[in-house]
């Protein structure tokens, strides 16, 4: 393969002065996992701060410069920005009513288009936030079990709510996560042996369907771990909660528990539900039902009939698509011409995970410095890639889109190649 002609980098003066202006009244500018620090905006002038649009697979910065995005919002964009099909069924919604008094009967439409298509779902619970379903995925194995303890795969990320920090985080005290375990992934040993340490006291073991955690490669479950998993929270009656929060609806529109052979018993989902619309949901097994209503759990805009409506179109057209068969080929195709374009240069990229959520690592520098250079050029071209995270597949990334992908990669894996002497 042969290098494009060479690109000239992007600038972004009016991203960054917008950051100047945003930092007077907005804590660090951009808050949370879009920040600088947050975002590994390394180095700090290679990425813009602000975005002006978004069409398909695309989107577009304050100073007109054009990206091809494979962070998709960070996963919710699933079918393309402004998808016409999602965004005229919210419009008709939006019409009739969203936030009233009393909620729509589309939220039962929806509730029962889960059912019908979550392999582990007889019911659905709606809110906004993946972290809204975790929190209450883990309150009401809690008040079903009428036990404290939750065990965590080392490495976890299941939202901000103190209970998923660490003690060492600013503002996370004791009492947050004084009955947190922790257990290695892909450990059934671990697992039973923390199980019956506390035997009588676990109320749920969490995960997500696979490690897809940042800074480090992601990591597929061994052959019969997760039918190793659903045995022991059988035995010790354990209520199994999967995370699906980042991965469902690009592995298999009947849940990544079905994916891997298995039914949880609760299962979180949020991000591509709704194709960017502002939606969460919980599903689980009957047995739950009544622990989980049980609850006070509510939010001022969680039965908002819009993304109710969205949604609905999202996985109608999901289904059509058969979407996770077309996620998997395109990531393939982006993540083994990747791999060449760095063997082009002589560099190593490691691509782990699953191709619709696929992590990248240059090998040739363990201090990963080397990794975030080619990243930076790679997004001052135009490709839009993150240093630490991994990247999503939406539908509408085209045969071309992955070729000039490859183009821009190549081009930069050349620079930092050089560079490196």
């Amino acid at each position: 393969m042969t290098a494009s002609p060479l690109t000239t980098p992007y600038t972004y003066e009016k991203s960054f002065a917008a950051f100047a202006r945003a930092a007077q009244v907005i804590p660090t500018g951009v808050p949370g996992h879009l920040g600088p620090s947050e975002g590994c905006f390394i180095p700090n002038g290679a990425y813009p701060r602000f975005s002006s649009r978004a069409e398909g697979a695309r989107f577009w910065d304050l100073d007109g410069n054009e990206y091809l995005d494979y962070m998709c919002a960070y996963g919710p964009n699933v079918l393309g920005y402004g998808d016409p099909t999602v965004d005229a069924a919210a419009a008709a919604q939006a019409r009739l009513e969203d936030v009233t008094t009393l909620p729509s009967t589309v939220m039962i439409d929806l509730a029962e288009l889960l059912v019908d298509t979550v392999a582990s779902a007889d019911w659905a619970f709606f809110a906004k936030n993946g972290g809204d379903t975790t929190t209450l995925a883990v309150m009401t194995a809690r008040a079903h079990t009428r036990r404290k303890k939750v065990v965590f795969v080392k490495g976890y990320y299941h939202g901000v709510a103190p209970w998923t920090q660490k003690l060492d985080y600013p503002g996370v005290i004791e009492e947050d996560v004084a009955h947190n375990l922790y257990v290695p992934w892909n450990d059934l040993h671990a697992l039973e042996a923390m199980f019956a340490a506390h035997e009588g006291e676990v109320a749920a073991f969490i995960s997500t369907p696979y490690m897809h955690g940042n800074f480090i490669d992601n990591e597929l479950p061994a052959p019969g771990y997760w039918q190793g998993v659903r045995d022991l929270c059988d035995r010790y009656g354990v209520v199994l909660i999967m995370d699906d929060v980042r991965a469902g609806w690009r592995l298999d529109l009947a849940g990544s528990d079905h994916h891997y052979g298995i039914e949880a018993d609760l299962i979180c989902f949020c991000k591509a539900i709704g194709n960017g619309y502002n939606l969460s949901a919980l599903c689980g097994k009957d047995e739950f039902k009544e622990s989980v209503a049980s609850l006070t759990y509510t939010g001022s805009y969680w039965m908002s009939a819009v993304p109710f409506a969205a949604a609905i179109a999202t996985i109608t057209k999901l289904k059509e698509l058969d979407a996770p068969a077309l996620f998997r080929e395109r990531g393939e195709a982006v993540t083994t011409g990747l791999v060449t374009a760095a063997a082009d240069h002589g560099l190593t990229l490691v691509a782990s995970g699953e191709p619709a959520l696929f992590y990248l690592r240059l090998a040739d520098d363990d201090s990963l410095m080397l990794h975030q250079e080619w990243i930076a050029e790679c997004v001052q071209r135009g490709l839009w890639l993150t240093s630490h995270h991994n990247h999503f597949i939406n539908a509408a990334l085209t045969d071309d889109d992955v070729a000039r992908t490859l183009e821009i990669a190549h081009e930069a894996f050349g620079v930092v190649a050089s560079r490196r002497g």
